[in-house]
Formats: structure tokens, sequence, C-alpha cells
């Protein structure tokens, strides 16, 4: 009589019985690798739209705020202050989902380069192990860039004009004519005095208010121009995002 197996055996045996067949010839591995590839093309092209989405509500936001602060004089400019604050949001949401769109699309890359290039002209010397790089993205996945480097490609592609722009509007708004409370005429701005006075928030010094907005544009530029070492994908030509 044959000896019973335990619940794990069985298990075990039952998941080795129902695991899908392995592509058995050249034909059948080249047709799993072109569905796969337009698998991770169509995620690679989801996560492009999610980015191109955040880059249009930050343009939406920059461009409502401006009509909003530079419509009238009477307008605050904190208004300005706080499209900043938007935008550095929808930046940080940003460099999140770019940190995905680029695993896949690093994925696509080595499959581009590694095989389809050889089909469309071969050269030597050919890297039999292209798709290792692959296989272990599928087994454990994981970044290839930390959200500091996402954040700064970001801000350099896209983000630095909208708070350059945003820069200037807040420069121009607490250095313009401004409208007196009670409705008289506008007074000229005189002095770095009067551009202080005209940049404070309710209690809040404008030379403090200043002096904020200047720390917020260096800590932005520094991110801007700053670079981990190693391109990854980006080494590979010139046309990425």
């Amino acid at each position: 009589m044959m000896d019973e197996l335990s619940p794990v055996e069985l298990l075990k045996d039952d998941s080795e019985a129902k695991s899908p067949p392995l592509p058995a010839t050249p034909p059948e591995t080249i047709t799993a690798l072109v569905h796969y590839y337009r698998g991770e093309i169509g995620r690679m092209a989801g996560w492009r739209d999610r980015i191109d989405r955040t880059s249009n509500w930050a343009i939406t936001v920059v461009a409502a705020l401006l009509s909003v602060s530079l419509s009238t004089p009477a307008s605050h400019h904190g208004v300005l202050l706080f499209a900043m604050l938007l935008v550095s949001l929808l930046l940080f949401i940003e460099a999140r989902r770019y940190r995905f769109f680029d695993v896949y699309r690093a994925r696509v890359r080595r499959m581009e380069r590694g095989y389809f290039a050889q089909i469309l002209c071969p050269q030597a010397p050919f890297k039999v192990n292209w798709a290792t790089p692959i296989a272990e993205s599928l087994r454990r996945p994981a970044f290839l860039m930390t959200y500091r480097a996402a954040v700064s490609r970001r801000l350099r592609r896209n983000y630095c004009w909208m708070y350059l722009i945003l820069l200037l509007a807040w420069a121009l708004k607490i250095s313009s004519p401004v409208l007196q409370a009670d409705g008289s005429e506008t007074r000229h701005v005189r002095s770095f005095t009067d551009v202080a006075a005209n940049a404070s928030l309710g209690p809040v010094s404008g030379w403090v208010v200043i002096g904020l907005v200047a720390l917020f544009y260096a800590a932005m530029a520094y991110a801007a121009l700053y670079k981990e070492p190693g391109a990854g994908e980006l080494a590979h030509g010139e046309v990425h995002v």
C-alpha cells in the first residue's frame, strides 16, 4: 500500500503539475519575448502618461494663479507663494511616478539594445547575457534611482521654468505700485525697504519672507544642478525624459 502524502507534499506536487511550460523551441521563445516586450511598452506608456498629467496640472496651476495674482493690484502676492507650494507638491508626486517609469523604461531599453538592435544590424561583440538584468528585475523589482535623483531630473526637465516664471511674477508683484487701503492713488516703490514692506505676510516681516524665498530657490537650484554618479539608461543615447 502506498504511503499517504502530507498536505505540504500534496500542495507542492499540485503546484509543480500546474506550473506553465517554458518555451521549448526558438520560435516559442521569440513569441513569448515579443508579447512580453509589448506588455512592458504598455506599462512604460502608462506611467509616462501619469508623468505628463502631473506636468499638465502644474502648468495649469501656474497659469491660473498667475492670472489671479496679476489681474489686479489689489490681489495679494501670497497667491504666488501658494503657487510655489502647489508646484512643489506636484513635483514630488511626479518624481515618485518617474521612479516607476524608469524601471519599465530600463527593461524596454535593454531589450531593444541587446536583442532588437542586433536583429536589425548585428554588431560585435554580442552580449549573450543581455537578458540577465531583466530577469533579476522581474524576480526582485527595485528602483534604479533615488527619490532625490528623480526630483532633480524632473526639475531640470520641466519644473525649473515654472519656478522661474513664478519668481519673476512674485518679484514684479512686490516691486510694482500697490493700491492704498483707502483707495487713494498708488505709490511707487523707491527703495528695498518698500519692497520688503510689500513682501510682508501679516505679522511676518517682509525681510523674513524674502529670505525664505531666497533659501527655497537656492535649494531648488542645488537640486536641479545635482547629479548622481552613473547615468544608468540615460548613458545610452540622448533621447530620454
